[in-house]
This record gives structure tokens, C-alpha cells and sequence, in this order.
């Protein structure tokens, strides 16, 4: 059974996938489709419903449907039905049109952009003979995996940047200054949690490139706890919103994120569907809302 799996986010509903490799293709599961799209609360009975109104109308979709097992809430691995790239495209027609085009928009274009390919090279990473060489806890390790994640994409990857940015109101460490911040920051100590909580926190305060910072930090952080304490996150327990709140506050004050670090670690630091589901939720923290228009054209 294969245990290549990913997570998409469509108006922060999570949407399963998993490898088929009898076909080489991504297959999506059909319950949360539905879910994400039918907005109803109980998606497993709609699709109940859809499902033998597509068979009495004599649908073809229904002969592509295939079941996987996938993960579930309970943590338990269910036969889930799903279809592939073409049957969710068909399977979304039978939605309102708002819903269905702004959701085919989402599903057709996101493996397209920088931030989908990156997320294809970043799954590829714990496979690459990089993945064990990477310097961890140092700035060098940084670049490497910034420059693995958006090389090709972007022409400064894995480069220190030498332009000041700033975010929301808030200026990040001035570009003169970098080189000297990071060199003290490399020097932080990583033996006890709060400290390597601490190095984290400095290091998205300096923000050391352009862009792509917090998803090649976050997989950085991971590798220094595995390194120093055999842990690292589970990063699908930290709620978006109240990750992204309290990394605004972190520069001031890091007692929420450590706190909600801290009750997000497992010692799964070799599963790699851990790491998988971590891409999943690095990259979701930094996709922007989405909204789908109600009612019918």
C-alpha cells in the first residue's frame, strides 16, 4: 500500500489525496470534495445521495470511482472513495456554478504556481540524497533547503537577501545588519526546547530571504529537534490562524508559539507521511483565503 499522501486546503477544508500507483496519478477523496463545495454537515450522506443519483442517470463518473484507504479522524485508516484529476473536474459540475468554477479554478491552476511546484519539490525532498546531508541548526542549512525548495523558481533561492522587506507594518531584521544577526543566531544553543523555540523565532524575526521564508524555517525547525531532542512537529495540530497570530506576537513575546509547538510534538521524527502532512500545512499557512461566491447563476 502506498503512503504517499497529501493534504490540499480549499477554504481551509482539508482535501485528501493519494498516490495511485497502478496509474501514477494522484487520486482525491470524493467526501471532502463534496464537503468542501456542499458546505453541508454532513458530506458522507451527500455524497450518499449524489452518488445514486449519478448511477440512476446512468453517470460514467461512477465507473472511475476507486477506494483508498486514507486516513481518517479517528486516526484510522478507511476505505475512502476517490477519483482522479478528471473526475473531480466532472464531479464539480454537478455543484452550483459559482461554487464549481471558482473551486475548478482552485483545483486546476494551484499545482501550477510557484507555490505548487515548490510543494512538489519539498515532498520530493525527504526522498533526496540532500534530505542527510543538510547542515542542521546552521545558516548554511537554511539556504539548503530554501535553495532545494524554489531553485528553478526563484533566482535568489537560497540567496541571503540584500533588500529590506517588511510585512504587515512590521520591518524585518535591516539587510545591512544580516549577516552579523544570522551569525548570532547560528550561535543560539539548541539542547532544550525553549531554546531551539527561541533560535526559530529569532530566525523568522530575521527573515534571511525574500521570499519562501517561513516554509523552508519550518522544516529547518523540525530537522534541529530531531537532531537534538528525536522529536518534531506535528504540524496538522497547530490551527492556522492561531499559528500565524501568535508568530506576529513572537517577536515581542513567544510564550504562545512555544506553547502551541509544544503541544504539537511527536516523536514520528522517520515517518515520512509526517513529513508529507507537515509540507501539507507548511504550505497551507501561507496560502491566502479563498471565498466562494453563495447562490446560483
Amino acid at each position: 500500500m502506498t503512503n504517499k499522501i497529501s493534504i490540499r486546503f480549499f477554504n481551509d477544508a482539508e482535501v485528501r489525496a493519494v498516490w495511485d500507483d497502478e496509474y501514477s496519478k494522484w487520486q482525491f477523496s470524493v467526501i471532502d470534495i463534496v464537503g468542501a463545495l456542499s458546505q453541508s454537515a454532513d458530506s458522507r450522506n451527500y455524497w450518499y445521495v449524489l452518488k445514486h443519483r449519478l448511477k440512476k442517470d446512468g453517470s460514467e463518473l461512477l465507473t472511475n470511482c476507486k477506494e483508498f484507504k486514507l486516513m481518517a479522524l479517528d486516526g484510522k485508516r478507511r476505505l475512502t472513495d476517490c477519483l482522479d484529476y478528471d473526475g473531480i473536474i466532472e464531479l464539480a459540475k454537478n455543484f452550483p456554478s459559482k461554487k464549481a468554477n471558482r473551486f475548478i479554478e482552485w483545483f486546476t491552476y494551484g499545482d501550477e504556481t510557484i507555490d505548487g511546484k515548490s510543494k512538489s519539490k519539498a515532498y520530493a525532498l525527504f526522498d533526496s540524497s540532500l534530505f542527510e546531508t543538510i547542515e542542521v541548526g546552521t545558516i548554511k542549512g537554511l539556504q539548503q533547503i530554501h535553495g532545494y525548495l524554489f531553485g528553478g523558481l526563484y533566482d535568489f533561492a537560497g540567496q541571503i537577501r540584500s533588500k529590506n522587506i517588511a510585512k504587515g507594518g512590521f520591518s524585518f531584521a535591516p539587510a545591512q545588519f544580516l549577516a552579523n544577526t544570522l551569525k548570532s543566531i547560528e550561535k543560539m544553543p539548541e539542547t532544550a526546547f525553549d531554546e531551539i523555540a527561541d533560535k526559530y523565532v529569532e530566525t523568522n524575526v530575521a527573515h534571511p530571504f525574500m521570499e519562501g521564508n517561513g516554509r523552508s524555517t519550518r522544516i529547518w525547525l523540525d530537522l534541529i529537534l530531531k537532531k537534538n531532542l528525536k522529536l518534531c512537529v506535528d504540524w496538522s495540530k497547530i490551527n492556522k490562524k492561531a499559528y500565524l497570530a501568535a508568530m506576529e506576537k513572537s517577536a515581542v513575546d513567544p510564550t504562545e508559539i512555544k506553547s502551541l509547538l509544544l503541544s504539537a510534538l511527536t516523536n514520528r521524527i522517520n515517518d515520512r507521511e509526517m513529513f508529507m502532512k507537515g509540507v501539507d500545512y507548511s504550505y497551507y499557512y501561507e496560502q491566502e483565503d479563498l471565498t466562494i461566491e453563495g447562490g446560483e447563476e
